[in-house]
Order: C-alpha cells, then structure tokens, then sequence
C-alpha cells in the first residue's frame, strides 16, 4: 500500500485553478455520486476499443503513482503495438494545474490522466475528459466495488475507471492500548472515553491528530457519520447542507467534544513533526484510508509490531456505515488522437487481473476491484508489520461497508481551497464547528451561485 499524501495537498491548488475549472463548466454535467445509470454504449463503441489494441499507438499517462510503471510494461508488453510514456507531471493539485493549461491551450495535454474523485466532477462537468459510456465502459460497472463506481458515474455518464480507494479504516498502536487495558472501540462514545484514558495517563498525548487545513478528512469523517450535505441534480442545481445535515451535526458533537477536552490534537499531516508524534506514540490511532499501512511502513519502521488496524467507530453498532478517504480514478481527455487506444488502456490499467494485481503489489494501491477485494489470497495475507494481522481482512469488509451515495460538489477544489480558512480555523482555535460549517457553506454558496449554478441548501 503506497505512501500517499493526505489531500490537504489538493487544497493548495488555490482559487485560480478552481475558478478555471468553474468557469469553464457551463452547461456542463453535475457533481460525482449521480444516480442515474450511465447509458449503455453502442456495441460498435466497445468493438472499437477492442480493435484499438491490435493497432499501433502512442500514448502518454500522467500519474503521480510510484511503480505503476511496472503494470504499464506488463500492458506493453501483452500488446506490443501500444506504446505508453508514463509521465510525473507532479501529484494532485500540480498535476490538476497543468492539466487545465494544456486543455484550455489546445496542445500538451496527456492521453490519459489520474483524476482524484473529489477533482473528477469538475473536469467532467466542463467536458474536459472523455465520457467513457460512450466507448462501452457502463459494462464495467459490475467489476467493481459500488462506492468507486459510484464516484466515476456521473450524471448518467462515464468519466473514469476506478484505480484505486481508500475505504476508511483504524490503525491503532496496540502496544499502547494493550498497556491501558483499551479494547479497540467499536463507537464514538468508546473512542471517546479511550481518549480520555489516553490523556489521562499522558497529558501530551492524543488518542489522534486532526489537520486543519485537510476538508478531504473532514468530508471523509462526516461521510462516514451518515453525511450528505453535497448534492448536484441536472446540469446546474447544488445543494450545500452543512448547516443542517443530521450527519454533519452527529460529526460535530463528537468532534466538538473531542477538540474541547483536548483529547485529540490539531496538527497538519505528513510534516516531519506529524511523523515523530506517529512514531514516539504521541497519537494513539490514525483514522485515515486503506492506503495508510505503506506510509507507516516507510516512515516509521521502528513500530514494526506495534499496529493493528481496526474497524471506524460507529455511531450507531447496529447500522455500521463507512467512507472512502482518498482515491483516484482514470480518465482520458478529449486531446487525445487515439481515444480508443487510450479507452482500451485505461480499462486494461484498473480492470485486467494481472493488471490490478499488480497495481497492489507493485504500485501499492488498494484495490478497487470486487475481484482483488474478495480473493482469499488478498484477504488472507499476513503482514508481518502488523504482527502478522490479517489486515486486508479489514480493510476489504471496511471498503464493502462504504455508502455509495456520497457525492463532491462540481467545484469541490474551490471549496478544499476555503476550507483552512474557515472550519479549519474552528478546528485549529477550538472554535464552534457548527458556525464555521455555516461559514463555509455561504463561501461555497456564493461562488456556486457567482458561476452561475442555482444553490439552495440551509
């Protein structure tokens, strides 16, 4: 499982590069998440795609994923007459950015590219990637777990291939709850008293950390509460709820509570500070997506033996709900002057099974695909850094309990990018969560509305 960056990183994309996006959408399409089925593509379509990997083809993919190369030379090497040049064009926001410039120049731009699902509404509602329904992928959509599928259907098309997920997850350093007699807790009242017991034995430690300036993090905690307070329907129509939402309130009388006592500490991700805490046993657990476990093997090895992972705290036992935290689809852009060569790749990439074996074992990513996530040999891996835990076990029933229905607003980088300044202010300061919620929303609200989309919400 590979390191990967929080998407705090996609907030510093700044508000150019979301207006880019906004303005040019339109008439476009709507927010990730739709309902609506995507179309079924003409047979024509997908035979095309299909002739497209006899025939000779040169494409280029950016991707920030450390050794996807290897899985790309196995797709060369099973069709010689496509050659794919693999590009860092650098991770997220950088990416997203010279993404947009090449569009809007008319040149530069990549065959393929990684789009995130929070950023992929965006670049489909500006008709900025290619509708995939069109070439025959709607067939896709039974290979695949239903919240990843559900993030690339949009507005009854196709826009990506579903790579990777992050179903949300608790990794916990069990050498410390075993010392506090703690019993990994199972709801948000027990996560809360073992805080209490963590602090209680050590006041400069925290049961975790919460960064300010990450609203993927946030979005992903209140998702997992039973929150749904983004909603696109049609090509205009934005709903924004975080005043009013019972999932959002259920997230902020929990975190309320734990931002007040100070049983969990606000502190940005991924800086070394962050490491050192993770690794001296500062922060107790890590609430964050199945990618996790190679971050924490590269950067603090000295715990080898200390994690265990764990299942989200629920708010209700009897109903566990979870969420995705982070995740990348596919997509191919309109650019391109081999569209099903570049079709036919994408969905080799993220759907083949050697192909995505491979993108676990040897990119590191976790698995999107119903197939890899109930394969026994997946599931039933020890690993040795956990103490020879079974953690995919875990992680592949945390991914089969993620809501399908989440949905990212069509301007979602514009509102990563406000997020620091105003819930994370709450979140940082200890201020009232519920008033910075509403403060985002009405930021949110007036750009929508400022690009022409009809917002309601409350």
């Amino acid at each position: 499982m590979r390191t990967r960056p929080s998407r705090r990183g996609v907030v510093a994309t700044g508000v150019a590069a979301a207006l880019s996006l906004a303005l040019a959408a339109c008439g476009g399409g709507t927010g990730g998440g739709a309902t609506s089925a995507p179309a079924a593509a003409a047979p024509s379509a997908s035979a095309a795609v299909q002739d497209a990997l006899s025939k000779p083809a040169e494409l280029t993919f950016w991707t920030w994923v450390t050794g996807i190369e290897k899985t790309v030379a196995r797709f060369q090497a099973k069709y010689p007459n496509i050659k794919v040049n693999v590009v860092n064009a650098g991770q997220s926001a950088d990416q997203y950015t010279k993404l947009q410039t090449a569009i809007k120049a008319g040149s530069g731009a990549p065959d393929v590219a990684q789009i995130e699902y929070f950023a992929l509404p965006q670049f489909a509602l500006a008709k900025q990637v290619v509708n995939l329904a069109d070439h025959g992928a709607a067939s896709l959509k039974d290979k695949f777990a239903p919240a990843a599928w559900g993030q690339v259907a949009i507005n009854g098309g196709v826009y990506g291939i579903p790579q990777d997920t992050g179903p949300m997850a608790m990794f916990y350093r069990k050498d410390i709850f075993d010392k506090l007699k703690i019993k990994p807790p199972t709801t948000w009242a027990e996560f809360t008293d073992a805080a209490k017991k963590i602090k209680a034995d050590n006041p400069d430690n925290f049961i975790t950390s919460i960064d300010p300036g990450d609203a993927g993090g946030v979005d992903s905690l209140i998702w997992q509460a039973g929150g749904a307070p983004f909603k696109t329907s049609g090509e205009s129509s934005v709903s924004v709820t975080l005043a009013s939402d019972p999932g959002v309130k259920q997230w902020v009388g929990t975190w309320t509570t734990l931002l007040g006592d100070k049983l969990v500490d606000p502190q940005p991700g991924w800086t070394d500070e962050w490491w050192k805490g993770m690794g001296s046993g500062k922060y107790a657990t890590w609430l964050t997506g199945a990618w996790a476990p190679n971050g924490i093997i590269n950067s603090i090895p000295k715990t080898k033996g200390k994690w265990a992972v764990a299942p989200m705290p629920q708010y209700d036992a009897a109903k566990p709900m979870n969420a995705e935290n982070g995740g990348s689809s596919v997509a191919v852009i309109p650019q391109s002057k081999n569209i099903p060569a570049a079709v036919a790749f994408a969905e080799w990439l993220n759907s083949d099974p050697e192909a995505v074996k491979s993108l676990n074992t040897e990119a590191g990513l976790f698995p999107a695909t119903k197939a890899l996530l109930d394969d026994p040999a997946f599931r039933d891996a020890p690993q040795e850094f956990f103490g020879g835990q079974k953690i995919n076990q875990v992680l592949g029933d945390a991914s089969a309990a993620v809501r399908a229905d989440w949905q990212y607003l069509p301007f979602q980088v514009y509102a990563n990018s406000i997020f620091k300044d105003t819930v994370g202010q709450a979140v940082d300061g200890g201020g009232d969560l519920a008033a910075a919620l509403k403060t985002w929303q009405d930021r949110i609200t007036a750009f929508g509305t400022e690009q022409g989309f009809t917002l309601s919400g409350s």
